[in-house]
């Protein structure tokens, strides 16, 4: 399969990856460039509300499958007794209700408008995978959400330690939690939080996509 892969991958013309991640790995494995062209984000969608008032929860959101590190999220807030809300299905849906403290709200799946209420008034939202791009993590800063993320993937592609979230070195509860401590100790001012997220709207990806 992998020499199956390489020849097909030498009979393309050109390759666009969703994160300069992406791209790296598209170099290593290919021997070929690149264009970083990322996913389109919802903005028009994904807005702060009127009121803007955060509540003092976290959110954690997404499909819950072993590879995001949903785990590494609760055992940090188990330890820590902040107050989280996790949203989303997957096969980890079950183990996660059971590894839960009191503290934490596995809601399971929402819908979309669910979604972006609690992007809107969360705290921040935590981020442990490490994932191509990180979709999520643009929807919830486009509601004005600052983002705890893992430092790895497309994370620091999205979010800037100490402007519009926080970056994590190590998938640990320990590193999380001392992550969340940091961002404690900061304001985050909602256009801050929002200063980069047109640049991830549809219009962008399109317009991107056709000069490509």
């Amino acid at each position: 399969l992998q020499r199956w892969d390489c020849e097909a991958a030498a009979r393309v013309d050109h390759f666009i990856a969703n994160s300069r991640f992406v791209r790296e790995r598209i170099h290593e494995y290919y021997g070929r460039g690149a264009e970083v062209i990322h996913p389109p984000i919802d903005t028009y969608f994904f807005t702060p509300s009127t009121l803007n008032e955060r509540e003092d929860f976290y959110l954690a959101a997404g499909a819950l499958v072993s590879y995001k590190r949903f785990d590494v999220v609760l055992q940090a807030f188990n330890a820590s007794n902040r107050r989280l809300v996790v949203a989303g299905d997957g096969p980890e849906l079950k183990r996660l209700r059971r590894m839960a403290t009191r503290n934490i709200e596995v809601r399971g799946w929402v819908t979309s408008e669910e979604l972006r209420r609690l992007y809107r008034t969360a705290r921040g939202l935590v981020f442990a995978a490490r994932e191509d791009f990180g979709m999520v993590a643009v929807e919830a800063q486009a509601c004005g959400c600052p983002v705890i993320a893992y430092s790895a993937g497309g994370s620091p592609e999205t979010v800037q330690d100490g402007l519009n979230g926080i970056l994590f070195a190590e998938q640990h509860p320990d590193d999380l939690i001392r992550a969340i401590h940091r961002f404690e100790l900061q304001a985050w001012p909602l256009e801050q939080v929002r200063f980069r997220t047109e640049t991830f709207s549809r219009e962008s990806f399109k317009t991107r996509i056709r000069k490509f």
